[in-house]
């Protein structure tokens, strides 16, 4: 089963982002880890972890931590 991001804006409506897919959890948040900055100057302020369909944590927020 693929992992793959869901990507939300501020008021957490699904919005458009990148199209990856990953063979496991790790290289999914490996690959967030390098983009989240890139995500969130996009516009997206929230992300959840997909696997296949099931939700597997999030949304989580982009947001710096205070």
């Amino acid at each position: 089963m693929d992992y793959r991001w869901r990507y939300q804006d501020a008021q957490g409506r699904e919005v458009d982002g990148p199209a990856e897919t990953f063979a496991d959890q790790n290289d999914a948040e490996d690959w967030f880890s390098a983009q989240w900055q890139e995500l969130s100057e996009a516009g997206i302020t929230s992300v959840t972890l997909l696997r296949s369909e099931a939700e597997v944590y999030g949304p989580m927020s982009l947001a710096p931590a205070e």
